[in-house]
């Protein structure tokens, strides 16, 4: 229930019957059962989860289960027709129709939905994806990827990702906003975790910068992952949505179709993204990799990247700045960055025969790629000492921060705080002090919820060995 206990208002809805706007493969009759039978592996519900999140594009809540209140008798079936496939929606929200007819943008992202849904499935059930290995789990991602048309050939590198938090602040999401025009005007394209804030200003700074310029075919690429695409549904301006099936194969899809990376200010969501890259440059087998990684914001963020940049030093070690840049206040600077970064990129992607596309020369340790899911056990068992290789603490560290996040707005780690306190996270004396500063930092700058909302109660316990 919300936090009141008060029956939420009830919204306007529509139901309605909806052909694809866009191509969207042939599914045969097999794959329409398992999408209709809740039975089947839970495909309904995940369907209908994630179908709901693209519905309510707008809806801004840290508490996914809010959504599922005020929608509570929605439901999407699969038809198979002659003529393909169609989606009866009922109770459907009403703010993604226009007199009757359901926005085309949103009508794209649901069938986005579908697609990415039944082709993991698919390929799981068929054994298509060898998800034991390394290399199996970062083919895994390719193929996601490639059945999405988010992989183009014999184009010269241009995507920069784009991490940060939804709970930002007004001058943080404007600096954003200008950014993403800085890049626009210099034709690079943009992904991002497809939600609001951060997520969100690149792209619409882009959009004008683009239209400026009069280039066509843009590209504003959302990724995100069905635990936690209900708190951060995808923004109105993401035209090629990709649901990967987990939080890892999120972020090493990020990670491997990036020409460069781009971080805002954010919350533990964005601390998890930073160790996670981090992470992976600091293995010996990337020490000659080049990857553009700027940290930027506004001048009111200088602060928070100064405690970033603390924390990284004595958590890895002073050489780990060498690995990023801060850049504070200046779009301008940011985009002319990137654009010698990924020229940088280009011409060792040239000079080893490495495709523009997908950045296979780029070491990812199968530490990086497990799913971790993040109960108390699990939490409690986490390696924070500095007495391993860097790249391995960097590992365990993103882990922390991943179950912070699950028990912030996931809604199984939700629950599990619910049912059995908070997370435990015990580790080195000196950087578990420092962790937990910058953690209380987070929540003192609302970082951990949206301003306005409810008092944050922490999810989790810093304690020191």
């Amino acid at each position: 229930m919300n936090p009141a206990h008060q029956p939420l208002p009830r919204p306007a809805t529509v139901s309605a019957r909806i052909a694809p706007a866009a191509g969207l493969d042939v599914l045969s009759r097999h794959e329409v059962a398992r999408l209709r039978d809740a039975s089947s592996g839970g495909l309904h519900q995940l369907l209908r989860r994630c179908a709901l999140a693209v519905l309510t594009q707008g809806h801004v809540s840290d508490d996914p289960r809010t959504v599922v209140e005020l929608f509570a008798d929605f439901e999407i079936n699969v038809l198979q027709q002659d003529r393909g496939i169609r989606l009866e929606l009922i109770n459907a929200p009403a703010n993604a129709f226009v007199d009757g007819k359901i926005i085309r943008g949103i009508n794209e992202l649901l069938f986005a939905v579908v697609r990415d849904i039944v082709f993991v499935a698919t390929q799981l059930e068929a054994g298509s994806f060898d998800l034991d290995d390394s290399s199996g789990i970062t083919h895994a991602v390719f193929d996601i990827l490639r059945n999405a048309r988010v992989l183009r050939a014999n184009v010269d590198p241009n995507l920069v990702v784009c991490w940060g938090g939804h709970s930002i602040s007004r001058d943080e999401y404007e600096y954003t906003k200008q950014v993403g025009y800085q890049l626009g005007l210099r034709g690079h394209d943009i992904c991002t975790g497809c939600g609001p804030g951060a997520m969100k200003g690149p792209m619409k700074g882009a959009t004008i910068a683009h239209a400026k310029q009069r280039r066509r075919a843009n590209r504003y690429i959302g990724i995100t992952e069905p635990g936690i695409i209900a708190a951060e549904s995808p923004n109105p301006i993401v035209n090629n949505l990709v649901i990967m099936p987990d939080i890892e194969k999120r972020l090493e899809a990020f990670v491997r179709t990036a020409h460069a990376i781009i971080v805002f200010p954010g919350g533990v969501g964005t601390a998890e993204e930073i160790l996670y890259m981090l992470g992976i440059l600091l293995h010996p087998d990337n020490a000659d990799i080049p990857f553009p990684l700027i940290f930027t914001g506004p001048r009111a963020s200088a602060a928070y990247f100064e405690q970033i940049d603390r924390f990284l030093r004595l958590a890895l070690g002073d050489d780990v700045a060498q690995r990023y840049q801060i850049i504070i206040d200046d779009p301008t600077l940011v985009a002319r960055h990137v654009g010698k970064g990924i020229e940088r990129v280009r011409h060792h992607r040239l000079d080893n025969k490495d495709a523009f596309f997908f950045n296979w020369a780029l070491h990812i340790d199968e530490v990086f790629q497990r799913p971790f899911r993040p109960t108390h056990d699990a939490m409690a068992g986490l390696n924070l000492h500095r007495d391993q290789p860097r790249h391995l603490f960097a590992a365990d560290l993103r882990r922390a921060f991943s179950g912070i996040v699950a028990g912030n707005v996931k809604l199984e780690g939700m629950r599990a705080i619910e049912q059995h306190g908070p997370f435990p996270i015990r580790g080195d004396g000196e950087v578990m002090q420092a962790l937990d500063a910058l953690l209380a930092s987070f929540v003192g700058q609302q970082r951990m919820k949206l301003p306005g909302g409810t008092a944050y109660v922490p999810c989790y316990r810093v304690l020191v060995d």
